[in-house]
Order: C-alpha cells, then structure tokens, then sequence
C-alpha cells in the first residue's frame, strides 16, 4: 500500500476540501472572468426557480451554471501551468490557452440553449 499525501478516509476528505477553498478564493482573487460569472450564477439561480417547473428542469438550469464555474477554473489552471512555463510565446503555450477559452465559450453556448427555450416558454404566454 502507497503512502497518500492527504491522508485517507475523513482526514483526506478534510485536506481535499481545504484545497478546494484555497482554489475557489484564487480564482475569486486573481480571475475576473471567474468572479463575473460567479456574479451572473448569483442573478440566474433565482431565475432558475423560476423558470423551471420541476425538480430536474431547476437541476439542469442551475448545473450549467455550476459546469461554467468548472470549465472557467480549469481554463485558469491550464493557464496558470503555461504561465509557470515562462513568459515567453510559444505556439503550443498559445494553443493551450486558446482552447481552454474555446471550452469556455462552449460552456456559455450550452447554456444559450438550455436557458433560452426555458427563458422563452415563461415569456411568451405573457406576451
């Protein structure tokens, strides 16, 4: 049996946990693109409630908000590794970070078409 690091059991979960917090307020510190969608998961989780009828609509409103806050943290770590590498440009280190981008841009696409058939099922009948 290897030697883990952070434990196992209780005490690894614990570590695991830590980290994430050090991660979330990193990202919160250093990201602005991090914090505006924070931001806009804030304004649209109550809209969420809103929009969606049942518990699995509400879930899946809410989970592509969450998916964004992934995709957007991993596109940072991408970034911040390129960054470790060195200053200077490389093609691959540009490659790196434009398709960490493109993963966020995805990310905002699948919601444009989760949210807007919902956002326009509640809409019309009103209009």
């Amino acid at each position: 049996m290897t030697h883990k690091p952070n434990g196992s059991g209780l005490t690894r979960l614990v570590r695991a946990t830590e980290c994430s917090m050090k991660g979330i307020a990193s990202a919160w510190r250093d990201e602005a693109a991090f914090r505006q969608e924070c931001v806009l998961a804030v304004i649209l989780i109550p809209v969420a409630l809103w929009l969606g009828e049942t518990p699995l609509e509400i879930s899946l409103l809410i989970s592509s908000l969450l998916l964004l806050l992934v995709v957007e943290s991993l596109n940072s770590a991408v970034e911040a590794a390129i960054d470790r590498i060195g200053p200077e440009h490389h093609p691959l280190s540009a490659k790196a970070k434009d398709l960490g981008s493109a993963a966020v841009f995805f990310t905002m696409l699948i919601i444009a078409v989760l949210w807007i058939p919902f956002f326009w099922q509640k809409i019309t009948p009103l209009l």
